[in-house]
């Protein structure tokens, strides 16, 4: 059984002390989702529309919420050892809300998995001038599809891999740009695209990896104790987005365009820019590894079904594979403002529940003894679906005050904690409990 488990990642029961992993380790793998194309890119498109300075802000701000909210939910999960879409059924969700979440998480990742597909497939294309986009896509997606199916071991190999690549080409990148450019004319350089509020601008910036934020507990449950957590999403948050972003938004100016494959090609030639195409796989392979758990919790939760991860990676993976073909790259600054503001909601309910109502840490203290899960779990909490639809009407309406991004996420945990503690005094009761069910998996 502890093979099987393990093979499977522990998609639904708690990671085992023994199978913790050294913190660099785990380190590696999330510079790995934050110094990436997609980082590029959104730092591009940043400095393609933006002052230095107000991009470096924008940047900022969408950071510092990324490292609290990441820190927060990451060393709830090193503690109890579960992923995101598991954790949540003892904080807040329930085993439906839970599903709900994993459904979320599943779909906010395909369309990630799609647009670094797609970047992946339109960059040996134009290396390569044969076959077309959707052929492209279809060898990059079943690839990286492959790759995940061997889980966390193989995710770690890669990032290894890639990731010094990676870095090796940004520096080259950024030596050429040196030399060809004046650095105070960079500095103070006008946008040369449509101008991006500084709103907008850091909730994409929080949009842009707030789901990877919201899942860092699919990676942290592998640490040994949130100290681990801690210096992982201190030095991923500084070095992956302030850093890269920086570097990104220099290169746009340098090179006047918004697009990554053409600043690649114009400052390193195609060795740097198949490098930094190449190292689409080391984030994408995780961004399906999650959603393969996310849908593996719901469809546990809703159907009682119990797929493997395997077999839903299999499918994500066609699926992901299949937007990248019909062209979500097009779509790719609407997505991340939309994610910018449905999903931090979740992690205001989940830390506003874990960390200040605590009304299941009692339970999940005492099964963490034995290894086990807690024997129930709410069925569905309704307080968290109302506060959730609240905070994403507030994130996408209120335009004129804050961040939609900031907005969504402070709502949420304050709609949700003073619904809880308004049915409770309503119900006289010291701690709200619903419905339970013995069905935990």
């Amino acid at each position: 059984m502890a093979n099987v488990q393990s093979h499977d990642d522990y998609s639904l029961s708690r990671v085992p002390m023994s199978d913790r992993r050294p913190m660099w380790q785990v380190l590696v793998i999330r510079l790995g989702s934050l110094a990436c194309v997609s980082q590029l890119m959104l730092g591009a498109t940043l400095g393609y529309s933006m002052t230095l300075g107000r991009a470096l802000l924008a940047t900022f701000l969408g950071s510092v919420l990324l490292q609290i909210v990441s820190f927060a939910l990451g060393a709830a999960a090193v503690k109890e050892g579960l992923s995101t879409s598991l954790l949540s059924r003892w904080a807040g969700f329930g085993k439906i809300g839970s599903s709900i979440i994993g459904g979320v998480i599943a779909i906010a990742l395909m369309g990630w998995f799609g647009v670094q597909n797609a970047v992946f497939a339109e960059g040996l294309y134009k290396a390569t001038k044969i076959f077309n986009l959707q052929i492209w896509a279809i060898v990059t997606g079943l690839a990286v599809t492959v790759i995940v199916v061997f889980g966390f071991k193989l995710l770690s190999w890669t990032a290894n891999i890639s990731l010094p690549l990676f870095l090796l080409a940004i520096a080259v990148a950024v030596v050429k740009m040196l030399a060809g450019h004046d650095v105070g004319a960079l500095v103070t350089a006008a946008p040369t695209g449509p101008v991006l509020s500084l709103a907008v601008a850091t909730t994409m910036v929080a949009g842009g990896f707030m789901v990877g934020a919201v899942i860092t507990p699919d990676i942290s449950r592998f640490m040994k104790g949130p100290k681990d957590v801690f210096w992982m999403t201190l030095i991923g948050t500084f070095v992956g987005e302030l850093g890269i972003n920086l570097l990104a938004v220099l290169m746009a100016h340098a090179v006047k365009s918004s697009d990554i494959v053409t600043i690649m090609l114009s400052l390193t030639g195609w060795i740097g820019a198949a490098i930094v195409i190449f190292s689409t796989i080391k984030l994408n392979d995780l961004n399906l590894y999650s959603s393969s758990l996310g849908i593996t919790n719901m469809l546990n939760a809703l159907f009682n079904v119990k797929i493997g991860r395997v077999q839903a990676t299999l499918g994500i993976g066609i699926i992901g594979t299949l937007l990248s073909m019909l062209g979500i790259l097009n779509y790719f600054i609407n997505f991340l403002v939309l994610l910018g503001i449905a999903v931090p909601p979740v992690a205001g309910i989940m830390l506003v529940d874990y960390y200040v109502l605590k009304r299941d840490r009692k339970t999940l203290e005492e099964s963490k003894v034995s290894g086990r899960l807690p024997e129930q779990c709410e069925s569905w909490n309704p307080i968290t679906i109302a506060s959730w639809i609240i905070a994403f009407l507030v994130g996408y309406f209120v335009k004129d005050f804050g961040i939609p991004a900031i907005n969504s996420l402070v709502s949420a945990g304050l709609v949700y904690f003073l619904g809880m503690k308004a049915y409770a005094l309503v119900t006289k009761q010291a701690s709200v409990e619903f419905p339970k069910t013995n069905q935990v998996l």
